[in-house]
């Protein structure tokens, strides 16, 4: 099976929308499908277990962490995506998604994406052409939406699948895609793939909460074994080792914050050895001023 596509639900009356945007894409090349993972604690408004190529199953209020990991550990796809329930997939998605891993050995595949409020309203196109190591990028704070990506099964479960802590709840994505960026590398599909919904009024993200989750989730980054190695070789520019050397100074200050005097000196010298002759360069401190979002 190519590709299985879980979406956590609590319910909301947008699922059917999401799950239709799986269903309706005329893809024809292998077989694909859809598992839905009710977290809601209670029936789901519609009943999609009798639909051909949709699975149900339950996980009674564990959060989407839980939820996303349950649905994986089910899943027949090579591939797996992961779409919230308020998101949807566009029409051609799965068939540019096939195209490209035809011709890739890379572990997790990518589209273009747009962005749209709570009442539909367009407010941004996303088309990112990045292929091949891009840690440092999202270490360095930028993302990849995993509604519009396929990651491999075999590479999802090899990284430990979504951290099921509260210390990243609501930034559980991007810390999984810091982990999968610091053994993989990524390829481009060139296509608009995937509508993200952006916005507060019905979401179920801690969104007070995620600056202080965020930077501990870049600190696990950090922390991992062989992650300098790699953040390096994949800061391919003089802008990119300044973006990189920002996220290393902050890491210094909040471990000092925390009286991790060795930690933070190891930092230090981590942003020193990565500055280098870059430092000379006007697109280096372009990227040092750049705030990590």
């Amino acid at each position: 099976m190519f590709v299985s596509t879980i979406i956590p639900t609590v319910n909301r009356p947008v699922l059917r929308r999401a799950v239709e945007s799986v269903l309706e894409q005329g893809f024809s090349r292998d077989e694909h499908e859809v598992i839905v993972v009710n977290d809601s604690g209670g029936p789901l408004r519609e009943d999609w277990s009798g639909v051909p190529g949709v699975t149900v199953i339950h996980t009674n209020r564990r959060e989407r962490s839980v939820a996303r990991n349950t649905g994986a550990a089910v899943a027949k796809g090579k591939y797996l995506h992961f779409l919230d329930d308020d998101d949807r997939l566009l029409p051609g998605a799965l068939e540019a998604f096939w195209n490209t891993a035809q011709s890739t050995e890379a572990p997790w595949l990518h589209g273009d994406w747009r962005t749209v409020d709570d009442s539909g309203r367009l407010l941004a196109e996303f088309r990112p052409p990045l292929n091949g190591p891009i840690a440092a990028l999202l270490v360095a704070g930028e993302g990849l939406p995993l509604q519009a990506s396929l990651v491999s099964a075999a590479a999802f479960f090899r990284c430990g699948g979504f951290d099921i802590s509260e210390a990243v709840l609501g930034v559980e994505d991007r810390d999984l895609g810091r982990r999968l960026a610091l053994s993989g590398e990524v390829a481009h599909v060139p296509a608009l793939v995937a509508e993200v919904r952006v916005g507060e009024s019905t979401s179920t993200t801690p969104w007070k909460a995620l600056g202080g989750r965020d930077r501990w989730g870049r600190e696990k980054a950090l922390r991992a074994a062989g992650a300098f190695a790699r953040l390096r070789a994949s800061a391919q520019s003089s802008y990119w080792r300044g973006r990189l050397c920002r996220a290393y100074f902050a890491s210094m200050m909040w471990n000092l914050e925390r009286l991790s005097l060795a930690t933070a000196a190891r930092r230090a010298a981590a942003a020193a050895t990565l500055a280098g002759p870059s430092a000379l360069t006007s697109a280096f401190w372009s990227g040092l001023r750049t705030q990590i979002k």
